[in-house]
């Protein structure tokens, strides 16, 4: 049924899902691998879709973590607060990733510890990614980790304008193959 609405909103909209098919379950381990579940108060992910990333994040965390998902995709958003309706510390939010610091604010979030991103930056507008990257940078704790994909290495140098350090990992089990940025200062 997720798979379903994925492609079926995909058909719809593909500038703004950026992929035909969901991520892979591998691709979301990856995504993860790098937060320190132990110590993490705060978490958003941008643009979770139906969910794949949310699930290895609402398994790994703390119970205590807050965890803020913002899609922009309406019928994403009425699945995921379906799929979570009794997950404890989320916070789910049907807009554009661009109101990250309004919502963080909205609901009293005074850092973020990570912020995982499913956001597809190669179509998004410039203007729209690079609000998105300044308000996220200002908005996450110093020496912590802004996590993202893409399937293509053209937006590594719009992303490198705000993060110092990229570390990418491939992932050949999605389809396509997907890279995977891991983003400090």
């Amino acid at each position: 049924m997720k798979s379903f609405s994925f492609i079926f909103q995909y058909l719809l909209n593909p500038r703004k899902i950026g992929a035909v098919l969901p991520s892979s379950n591998y691709l979301a381990e990856k995504m993860v691998g790098s937060i320190d579940f132990h110590n993490a108060k705060y978490i958003v992910e941008l643009g979770p879709g139906i969910g794949v990333f949310t699930d290895k994040i609402i398994e790994n965390r703390n119970q205590h973590t807050v965890v803020m998902l913002i899609e922009n995709n309406k019928e994403f958003c009425t699945l995921l607060k379906e799929e979570y309706k009794n997950e404890k510390n989320l916070i789910i939010i049907n807009d554009s990733a661009e109101e990250i610091d309004k919502y963080t604010k909205d609901f009293n979030i005074p850092y973020i510890d990570y912020v995982v991103s499913g956001l597809p930056f190669a179509s998004l507008p410039k203007s729209s990614s690079s609000a998105i990257l300044i308000k996220t940078k200002k908005l996450l704790r110093k020496n912590v980790i802004f996590i993202t994909f893409q399937y293509t290495l053209l937006k590594k140098g719009l992303i490198g304008h705000y993060f110092k350090q990229i570390n990418i990992k491939r992932e050949y089990r999605n389809i396509p193959l997907a890279y995977v940025f891991s983003c400090s200062n």
